[in-house]
């Protein structure tokens, strides 16, 4: 069997050079793929203090040692780089077929450097790569770009690119993919400071793996398993369009910038409603699930509003935070965001503190520009998020998000500004379900739910026991779910899929694809899953966080939740400090957070620990 590590493609932008390299065997063996390979070389190449918008900081796409084969849900690809919005590692995955088409070029890593002098964007094919001009898209939406891309380049091509807000470095751009995002933490706002608008791949399907029949044998199993299983089947049906039906009945469902856990007539939202407006099923390389959900607005002031989506979180971002009833208008925003290259959820956060800070007065019409910013209307939410991705008037300060908003405005605002370590809060009250808003508080990039997901508080899933959602001493559920999400992350399978009763699989298959026997053992990736969250906190270490930005924001911790007709009234988030000391000893970490010598041996991380000594 032969070993297939992975090869890199290095671009500098600054001076036109381009190189490839393979990543080494002891890399592989210890980091798998695809996040792994992330955060190892974001580690060893951005040093501490890096300004995230210079020309030293870098963006690393990578994919993982499935993309691009014939296994189901396993061609996702994300972003790594030092975040712009939070000054901490930044991870930020992405769907459709760029993953896939990084594979067909025969890379698992692109590692962009430098800035260029002028609009730019490069082109790779399996027999090169150029950096080109792109003085033509610039200034051009997301769909514009793909387009015009796909017209120079023909039908084989696939592109990562940004829109408007990424070229205005807005602090939460995205990169977008077809009509999937690299949303969170600011991955879009990095390219835009390199002037690179986009990375396009011409290729057609190749793959190299080290044990091409025992993967195509294990790859057909998989299919079988998943065609029958019931998750499978609800996420076909539906996607996550129908999430905040359970989240609003169980009153986790944050409102009117994280006050309520529950939204008056929210009968009018729900997946059902949605439905009535679906018009088509998108979905990503090798996926029989299609879970995007094409909704077009046929009537009013949105009509003809057209997006693929809105999925659950920005459901919520365009509902919740200001209580706005009207799926219609969540359409038209999400179409909107994917345009202009915003993320979602930080976008809709952001809004959402703006209608607050209008409520108690911080803010008024002359700062607005004459926006009535009223719970319950819509429209004021989707005139800001142009005006955020073009940085017009208040859209200029809301692009900065919702931390640097209220550095700006003081007077007592930041207690309505809804982030943890720079990252807005996405659509889960973790006042109602704390092993998630535990999550929110350790996770290496800030407050992602997809870090470290509770499906034990949101679903009843009983691994690796049984929990009570108002629990805050889960330390040990946080930690398995947060270090099985990473390990799921080398492949990279999307975090739907594991739960489709396949997981005996995985190891398996990533030994087929890499020629690594250890892959094949559960206990090695759970190991590889906790030396990548490690190797996460000593980088963020490094570059000057730690525990004092392990916390939930004020709200979450003094203000009582109220949830009206559900269960979890008067909730607070009470015991922080108990549940970060022992959420530390047992990741083996000192009272500050930092990992001790001891757990970097053990996790083959000793050259972290010169950068980690008197911390």
């Amino acid at each position: 069997m032969a070993l297939n590590t992975g090869r890199i493609l290095r671009v500098n932008l600054s001076n036109g050079k381009v190189g490839t390299e393979t990543v080494p065997q002891k890399v592989a063996a210890d980091f798998i793929g695809g996040r792994g390979y992330g955060i190892k070389y974001l580690y060893d190449e951005i040093a501490p203090g890096t300004d995230p918008l210079s020309e030293k900081n870098k963006v690393i796409m990578v994919n993982g040692p499935l993309a691009g084969t014939t296994a189901q849900a396993v061609s996702r690809w994300m972003v790594c780089t030092k975040s712009p919005l939070t000054g901490a590692f930044a991870r930020s995955v992405c769907g459709a077929d760029f993953g896939a088409w990084m594979k067909f070029a025969d890379y698992e890593i692109i590692i962009i450097e430098g800035k260029a002098a002028k609009p730019s964007y490069i082109h790779i094919t399996p027999d090169g790569c150029k950096i080109l001009s792109a003085a033509e898209i610039w200034g051009k939406d997301t769909k514009e770009t793909q387009a015009w891309l796909n017209s120079q380049h023909g039908k084989n091509t696939r592109t990562a690119c940004i829109g408007p807000a990424g070229e205005n470095l807005v602090k939460y751009a995205a990169v977008v993919s077809d009509r999937r995002t690299a949303g969170r933490c600011g991955t879009g706002t990095v390219m835009g400071s390199k002037n690179l608008k986009a990375v396009a791949i011409t290729a057609a399907r190749a793959l190299h793996l080290a044990d091409p029949d025992a993967y195509n044998a294990l790859a057909k199993e998989q299919v079988n398993i998943i065609k029958d299983n019931g998750g499978f089947l609800n996420h076909k049906e539906w996607g996550t369009t129908s999430t905040q039906d359970v989240t609003n009945a169980i009153g986790i469902y944050p409102v009117r910038n994280f006050r309520y856990g529950q939204q008056v007539g929210y009968q009018k939202i729900t997946g059902a409603e949605y439905r009535k407006l679906r018009t088509g099923d998108m979905g990503c390389y090798s996926c029989p699930a299609r879970c995007g959900k094409v909704h077009t607005v046929t009537s009013g002031v949105y009509k003809s509003a057209h997006s693929e989506g809105p999925e659950y979180e920005s459901i919520w971002a365009f509902t919740g935070p200001i209580e706005s009833d009207s799926i219609e208008a969540s359409i038209a925003a999400d179409q909107l965001c994917d345009d202009l290259g915003l993320d979602t959820i930080s976008a809709g956060n952001s809004i959402g503190f703006a209608y607050e800070l209008y409520e108690k007065g911080l803010i008024n019409k002359s700062d607005t520009g004459g926006l009535e910013l009223l719970y319950g209307k819509h429209e004021p939410m989707v005139a800001l998020i142009q005006k955020i991705a073009m940085r017009e008037g208040i859209g200029d300060l809301l692009a900065e998000g919702t931390r640097r908003v209220a550095s700006k405005i003081g007077k007592g605002s930041d207690v309505y500004a809804m982030h943890v370590k720079g990252l807005e809060l996405p659509a889960y009250e973790p006042r109602g379900a704390k092993s998630q808003g535990y999550n929110y508080a350790t996770a290496s990039v800030g407050a992602s739910h997809c870090y470290g997901y509770a499906a034990q508080d949101i679903f009843g899933a009983p691994f690796p026991h049984p929990t009570d959602r108002f629990d805050e001493g889960n330390a040990d559920v946080v930690i398995f779910n947060q270090n099985g999400t990473a390990s799921n992350e080398c492949g990279i399978v999307c975090a739907f899929a594991g739960g489709w009763g396949w997981a005996q699989l995985y190891g398996k298959l990533l030994t087929a694809a890499r020629g690594i026997d250890a892959f094949k053992d559960d206990a090695y990736l759970a190991k590889v899953g906790d030396r990548m969250f490690t190797l996460e906190r000593a980088f963020n270490i490094r570059q000057g966080l730690g525990r004092k930005d392990d916390y939930l924001p004020e709200r979450i911790r003094t203000e009582p939740l109220h949830t009206r007709e559900a269960k979890g009234e008067g909730q607070i988030v009470s015991h922080s400090d108990e549940f970060l000391d022992k959420y530390y000893s047992l990741r083996g970490w000192t009272k500050q957070g930092v990992p001790t010598e001891k757990t970097l041996k053990e996790l083959s991380l000793e050259f972290a620990a010169k950068d980690l000594a008197g911390k």
